[in-house]
């Protein structure tokens, strides 16, 4: 089968067009065949070698999140049956068997949901790492609830885009933060209440505008860097900060004094503890219901890619350009 393999860890011109066998079935996997992938942040961290820890080994085939059909059902599987449209975040990472770039990938049936009958194969593809991140991040870290204030950091990044829908879903009132009109504009339509440039808007200010300076009741940073600390500084006493970039260096003193509580979200972690598998497909199982509710839809960036040109969708990642996801079509 075709892939876009790596040989070492590299630039974005480091993928190579290859053919490879095609994957064995396993018990308890599904052979799909890929329609479509997307571009995450760790995906660029993996073939950068960032994090080798997590890397898959050489020859590797990137890319975990993935949309498709089911070609063929392993043993013990009673969940998919051949034809049926799946979407996931099921390869890629190590200990997997393999990822996403390719005509075919294997994939563990715990790790996979049915997609919603309302989206695209592109649509599909952009949602199961980013929308994991935030149920994890919002309910069953933060246990964040109807009624309660959130503030959510990054209006039209992958993570923070899905985690206003999901908010807004579970009745809280939502309040997120951009670098621009263009952007504030997209959080108000994604369902945001209220909408905060942060570069004239200090976090004084608009705790004291917001919340008469008593702060959010929840915070979610999908910034990370200096923006934990302003996480930090937006909290409620006794709020909660949930996170999912936080390789950095931190003074928490005000942590300490406002009591808060601190959550970090790193998804990959129950993709390398296998036991944890099924946790993710009952979570996308949910987010399908929540699809076809009609209460949300991943945001695309209008540049769509091929997998011929994944390294050409890694540079455009890395320049900060995008809005919302970038996806890749299978065109093979």
């Amino acid at each position: 089968m075709k892939s876009q393999i790596i040989q070492s860890f590299g630039e974005p011109s480091v993928f190579q067009l290859e053919e490879i066998t095609k994957p064995a079935l396993k018990p308890g996997h599904v052979l799909l065949k890929v329609k479509a992938t997307s571009v995450n942040p760790i995906d660029v961290k993996v073939r950068a070698g960032v994090v080798p820890a997590v890397a898959p080994e050489f020859p590797a085939v990137l890319h975990g999140d993935v949309a498709g059909f089911v070609c063929a059902v392993g043993k013990g599987v009673t969940k998919f049956k051949i034809g049926d449209e799946v979407y996931g975040c099921a390869g890629g990472f190590k200990g997997t068997s393999g990822g996403a770039l390719a005509e075919f990938m294997l994939a563990n049936v715990d790790l996979l949901a049915h997609k919603p009958k309302n989206l695209t194969m592109e649509e599909a593809a952009a949602l199961p790492l980013v929308s994991i991140t935030a149920w994890e991040a919002l309910f069953n870290r933060a246990g964040l609830t109807s009624g309660q204030d959130i503030l959510i950091h990054g209006a039209t990044g992958g993570v923070g885009h899905i985690a206003i829908q999901l908010a807004k879903w579970s009745g809280a009132k939502v309040y997120t933060t951009a670098s621009s009109e263009e952007k504030l504009e997209i959080g108000t339509r994604l369902g945001a209440d209220v909408t905060i440039n942060y570069q004239k808007e200090s976090v004084h200010d608009y705790v004291q505008k917001y919340t008469n300076g008593k702060g959010f009741d929840v915070v979610f940073d999908t910034v990370g860097g200096e923006n934990l600390d302003r996480s930090f500084e937006a909290a409620a006493v006794h709020g909660t900060v949930a996170a999912i970039a936080t390789r950095s260096t931190h003074d928490l003193s005000s942590v300490h004094s406002k009591g808060l509580s601190l959550h970090v979200i790193f998804m990959l972690l129950k993709i390398l503890n296998q036991e944890m598998h099924n946790q993710y497909g009952e979570i996308l199982e949910k987010i399908t219901s929540i699809v076809e509710e009609g209460k949300l839809r991943p945001l695309l960036d209008s540049n769509i890619f091929t997998f011929d040109e994944v390294s050409k969708a890694h540079k455009y990642l890395e320049s900060g350009k995008a809005i919302g996801k970038i996806v890749l079509k299978n065109n093979w």
